[in-house]
C-alpha cells in the first residue's frame, strides 16, 4: 500500500512539473492580434496576371499531382474542381503509381484521372499548369523529378499551401519570391535559405512559379488563374458561384500564427481523448466537391471530431464535376444527430462559413478560431 502511495504521487508530481513547464512554454507564445490586409498595387496584379498567362495553345493542360500515400482533401480537390467549373481547361487529376491518392484530414480517397507516366504518355510537351497540394512526404524523389521535368518543359508550377516546400525541394524556388502556410514557413526557409519570403500576399506569383498560404488560399489562386486564362468577366462569374466577393492576393499575413490561444485550445481538446465524435457526410452522385471538401476538412480539424462521407455503395461517386471520391464508410444510414449538412443551398464558401459557425455552437468559437486558423481562412 506504502509503496502505491508513492507511486501515485509520484505521478502526480510528474503531471505538476509538466504542467508548470506547459505553463511556461505557454507564456512565451504570442497573442493574438487583430491585422488589416494592405493593399494590393494594381500593377502587382497585372503583373501577375500576365506571368499567368497560359501558352500559345488552343486550350491549356492543367495537372494536379497527388501522392497515392496521402495528399490533403482541399488542396487536391479544390484546385480542380475550380477550374473544372470554369471550363477553361483541360484538368487532370494525377497520382504517382496506380490505384487511389489516400486523402487526409478528411473523406477517404480520390480515384485520379491518370498516373504521371500516363500523362507523360499522352502529353509529351508537358502541361501548360502544374498543382501541387501539401502531400505527406515533401521529398518523394518521383514527384521532385516529374516537377523538375514539367518546369523544364515550360509548365507554370503552383505550390499550394504546403505544397511549396516540394516545390521548393525540387530547387525550384530558390532565389524567388513565394509565401507559404504560416505553420511551415520556417520550415521552408530553412530547406531553402534562398527564398525571398513575401508577407500579406495569399499568393506569390514570380515567374512560371506560384505558391500560395493557407489551404483556402487556393480558390483566390484559381480564380486568378482563370481571369489570367479567360479574363476578368469569367473569373467573376466563377467566384459569384463560389460565394467569393474578391479573389486578389490581399492578406493579413501577421493575424495567422502560433498563438497562445490556438496551443491552448489544441491541446484541451486533444486531450479530451474520451470524448470524440465521427460526422457523416452523407455521398451522393453530383455532390458539389467543393464544399463537400471545406465542410469535411473544417470537421476533422477541430481535435474533437472527424468528418466520414457514407453511402450505400463501395464504388466511387463521381462529383459534379467528374472527381471520383471513395466513401469512407459503406452504409446507408448515420445516426441523425451526427449528419454534417454540407448546404447544398449555398455557395461553397457560405457552407463553409456555416460549418465554422457550426464548429463554433458545439465546440465554443475559440475551437471554430483554431480550424480557421489551420484552413489559413480570414473570416470576415
Amino acid at each position: 500500500m506504502r509503496k502505491r502511495t508513492i507511486a501515485a504521487w509520484g505521478l502526480i508530481g510528474t503531471v505538476i512539473v509538466a504542467a508548470g513547464g506547459f505553463g511556461i512554454w505557454l507564456a512565451t507564445l504570442p497573442s493574438d492580434v487583430a491585422a488589416s490586409a494592405p493593399p494590393v498595387p494594381a500593377s502587382e496584379t497585372a503583373a501577375m496576371l500576365e506571368a499567368l498567362q497560359p501558352r500559345e495553345r488552343r486550350r491549356p493542360v492543367v495537372a494536379v499531382i497527388g501522392l497515392n500515400d496521402a495528399t490533403e482533401t482541399t488542396d487536391y480537390v479544390v484546385p480542380a474542381a475550380i477550374l473544372r467549373r470554369a471550363d477553361v481547361a483541360d484538368v487532370l487529376m494525377l497520382a504517382i503509381g496506380m490505384g487511389p491518392v489516400r486523402l487526409y484530414p478528411a473523406l477517404e480517397a480520390a480515384e485520379p484521372d491518370a498516373s504521371i507516366a500516363a500523362f507523360d504518355a499522352a502529353h509529351p510537351e508537358g502541361a501548360d499548369y502544374v498543382i501541387v497540394p501539401a502531400m505527406s512526404r515533401d521529398d518523394d524523389p518521383i514527384v521532385l523529378a516529374w516537377l523538375r521535368q514539367q518546369s523544364s518543359k515550360g509548365a507554370i508550377v503552383i505550390g499550394v499551401c504546403a505544397g511549396a516546400k516540394i516545390v521548393g525541394a525540387a530547387g525550384l524556388l530558390d532565389g524567388k519570391r513565394a509565401t507559404t502556410h504560416w505553420y511551415y514557413l520556417k520550415d521552408l526557409l530553412e530547406r531553402s535559405p534562398t527564398i525571398d519570403y513575401v508577407a500579406d500576399r495569399r499568393f506569390v506569383v514570380d515567374g512560371k512559379l506560384a505558391t500560395t498560404t493557407g489551404i483556402t488560399a487556393s480558390v483566390p489562386m484559381m480564380l486568378t488563374l482563370i481571369e489570367a486564362i479567360a479574363g476578368r468577366e469569367k473569373a467573376a462569374a466563377v467566384a459569384r458561384e463560389l460565394g467569393v466577393d474578391r479573389w486578389d492576393a490581399r492578406h493579413a499575413s501577421r493575424a495567422f500564427k502560433f498563438s497562445r490561444s490556438f496551443a491552448t485550445t489544441a491541446l484541451r481538446n486533444a486531450l479530451a481523448f474520451w470524448n470524440r465524435d465521427e460526422f457523416g457526410i452523407s455521398f451522393e452522385p453530383g455532390i458539389d466537391e467543393i464544399a463537400l471538401a471545406l465542410v469535411a476538412d473544417a470537421w476533422s480539424r477541430t481535435y474533437r471530431s472527424k468528418a466520414i462521407s457514407f453511402a450505400a455503395s463501395t464504388s466511387a461517386i463521381v462529383t459534379a464535376h467528374g472527381i471520383r471520391i471513395l466513401p469512407g464508410r459503406n452504409t446507408k444510414d448515420w445516426p441523425e444527430d451526427h449528419v454534417v449538412s454540407i448546404f447544398p443551398d449555398q455557395p461553397p464558401m457560405a457552407a463553409l462559413d456555416r460549418s465554422l459557425r457550426a464548429i463554433a455552437g458545439r465546440y465554443g468559437e475559440d475551437t471554430a478560431r483554431m480550424v480557421a486558423m489551420q484552413l489559413e481562412y480570414p473570416r470576415e
